[in-house]
């Protein structure tokens, strides 16, 4: 009967990462609409679902204890931000439950200009994942504020895919 129980409890641990992988730890999809986003930037500026509408927008989800994203964000700065900062486009590093005078000292040491907020409570960051999932990650809203692609980690490969598809979204 052990045995059996424990053949049975595998089994649904393997569905449950099964499911957390093909995910990606995302509890949104691509061509959904975004949860509801309400917070201001480090300098004041307000930010919506309403008043980002017609940008393209780039969500990355951050942290200064989290070397992936370091690792990531030198790339956001030169290949994304820099380059498409004067067009309809913005990038939003959000940073993850820290103080202010940490995050502010992080956006200094890593070297990155575009805007930043703090999720102070996590609250955002939970809005679009599961419970446990981990920072480096990219939300990438279309002009009409739809998702249209979500990215985990820092992969070459899928970071030249967000590239291309922001600059596609920008033509459009």
């Amino acid at each position: 009967m052990k045995k059996y129980i424990l053949i049975a409890f595998i089994a649904v641990l393997q569905a449950c990462n099964s499911q957390n992988n093909d995910n990606r730890g995302y509890r949104v999809s691509e061509g959904e609409q975004p949860p509801k986003l309400d917070f201001s930037l480090l300098d004041g500026t307000k930010i919506t679902n309403e008043n980002l509408k017609g940008k393209v927008v780039v969500l990355q989800f951050t942290a200064s204890w989290c070397s992936v994203c370091i690792k990531e964000m030198p790339h956001l700065e030169k290949e994304v931000w820099q380059r498409f900062k004067n067009d309809d486009f913005i990038l939003i590093g959000i940073d993850l439950k820290e103080e202010r005078k940490k995050v502010e000292k992080f956006i200094q040491t890593v070297g990155v200009t575009y805007p930043f907020t703090i999720d102070e409570d996590g609250s955002l960051f939970e809005a679009f994942t599961l419970p446990n999932a981990g920072v480096t990650r990219n939300i990438v809203l279309d002009k009409s504020g739809k998702i249209i692609m979500l990215t985990r980690l820092y992969d070459e490969k899928e970071f030249a895919k967000m590239v291309d598809v922001i600059e596609t979204e920008l033509k459009k």
